[in-house]
């Protein structure tokens, strides 16, 4: 059931997370309306003596003795259990569950269930469950979900509670919070993609530039000291030397693994709508924003090289902390996704740096930035001129039409130096690959191509 953008679905619960706030009765306005009129009637009826007005009074003071009797001495307690350990995007649930304890306790609930950039949802539930008897102490489970295709670390449900009794009593409003979700990037399929010049190792997926133990043939050469004995070609030998004067071995390409660097520009993040760039308004849920799109580029690359069986480590522009160095693996894959998720921006002024991060000889560069600034272009120059190839994926979203003039102008002046930045990057022979909108499905496309025609460049090789 969906009200006011909030889920009510089901979902599993390991985590809670104990009320905040008095526990307290008192009562409501029926409640006082009963006993304020019953004793203006009763004065009136002795005052006018007449008993057919204080037969009017009579059972609303009944009715407020009665409460009063009836008045309710245990809490309600909630818990908002949710999933343990991070979460993908799309749907993310907790389970509220509601405790009316054994005896005179709430028999309804007030709900009130906000999350960031959805509508408040308004629920008024019975305390316990229908089937079960009002002295029994069970608690009543309220599955939450909602929808989202934001990544990172992302606040979800706050629930404002409070419990009532036969309408004459009500308990002093709480609040339970949900912790901080981690929602991780999911990952796109993607072809082969571009690798760097040199290969490294002494074995891995790739055929080197190097002689050594391999698939792909390089030439046929006569039998030299060192060579094995397995690799001679009787065929050539028997073609070339039928006397068997000397023997020709087939000498093929070593095997090795390539290593790139994943880095991130999570110093700003910026959605389709211009006015929410600088901090005014909300990001809306539906839509991914330019760090979002980074994390679903990111993990999608570092998801087909580990799968190739190549190396790769991760750089976050706007955190100081020790880089993930490159390494292989399905458990290096998932700490370079939960990496990933764990970037957003920081202060400006300290996510500026002097140099560069320092990479790994002979490693490619995949920067994921929305090229909004000088500064990537700094960065890849510094990179080109070490001899480090570089890829640039472009993940600013597209940007909604602007209504007001001066966010127009703005925004047209920054599109046109982004649109430079672009240019020049090309001009310099760095491929700018677009990550959103309907351009993402064709960047699989391009960086098919993209590696096609390193390959085809590699000097002594064919494509």
């Amino acid at each position: 059931m969906t009200v006011g953008g909030i889920i009510v679905a089901g979902g599993r619960t390991s985590y809670s997370r104990p009320v905040d706030g008095p526990h307290g009765w008192r009562p409501t306005s029926v409640y006082t309306a009963a006993v304020t009129v019953g004793i203006l009637l009763l004065a009136t009826s002795v005052l006018a003596g007449r008993a057919d007005i204080a037969l009017i009074g009579i059972p609303g003071l009944l009715a407020a003795t009665w409460a009063h009797a009836g008045r309710p001495t245990t809490p309600l307690r909630a818990d908002l259990r949710e999933p343990s350990g991070p979460t993908t995007p799309g749907e993310l649930s907790a389970n509220l569950q509601l405790a009316a304890g054994t005896g005179e306790g709430a028999d309804v609930v007030h709900l009130r269930i906000t999350a960031p950039g959805h509508r408040t949802t308004h629920l008024t539930l019975a305390a316990r469950p229908q089937e079960r008897a009002q002295n029994q102490a069970h608690a009543r489970e309220v599955p939450l979900g909602l929808s989202s295709v934001r990544t990172g670390p992302q606040q979800t449900f706050t629930v404002d509670l409070r419990g009532s009794r036969h309408g004459t009593w009500e308990e002093e409003p709480t609040q339970v919070r949900a912790a901080t979700r981690l929602v991780l990037p999911g990952a796109a399929p993607l072809g082969r993609l571009p690798l760097p010049r040199r290969l490294r190792g002494l074995t891995g997926p790739h055929s080197a530039r190097r002689l050594g133990d391999g698939t792909e043939l390089r030439d046929i050469h006569p039998f030299t000291p060192g060579d094995r004995l397995r690799r001679i070609d009787w065929r050539t030998t028997a073609r070339r030397s039928p006397e068997l004067d000397t023997l020709y071995v087939r000498r093929t390409y070593s095997t090795a693994e390539a290593t790139a660097v994943l880095v991130v520009d999570s110093r700003d993040e910026v959605g389709p709508d211009v006015r929410t760039w600088r901090g005014y308004g909300i990001i809306r849920v539906d839509e991914p924003t330019s760090l979002d799109l980074a994390r679903h580029a990111a993990a999608s690359v570092a998801t087909a090289l580990v799968e190739a069986g190549d190396r790769v480590g991760l750089e976050d522009l706007a955190r100081r902390r020790r880089p993930l160095p490159p390494s292989a693996g399905r458990r290096h894959l998932r700490r370079l996704v939960h990496g990933l998720a764990l970037a957003h921006p920081k202060d400006p002024a300290s996510a500026h740096r002097v140099r560069p991060p320092q990479l790994p000889a002979d490693a490619i560069v995949y920067l994921f930035t929305t090229l909004l600034d000088d500064d990537p272009l700094h960065l890849v120059r510094t990179w080109r001129t070490a001899g480090h190839p570089v890829v640039v994926i472009d993940t600013l979203p597209d940007v909604h039409p602007v209504i007001e003039s001066h966010l127009a102008i703005a925004w047209q002046i920054g599109r046109l130096e982004r649109e430079d930045r672009i240019a020049a990057l090309d001009v310099e022979g760095i491929p700018v690959v677009r990550w959103a909108g309907s351009q993402r499905d064709q960047a699989a496309v391009r960086f098919e191509a993209l590696a096609h025609a390193a390959r085809r460049h590699v000097p002594g090789r064919t494509p």
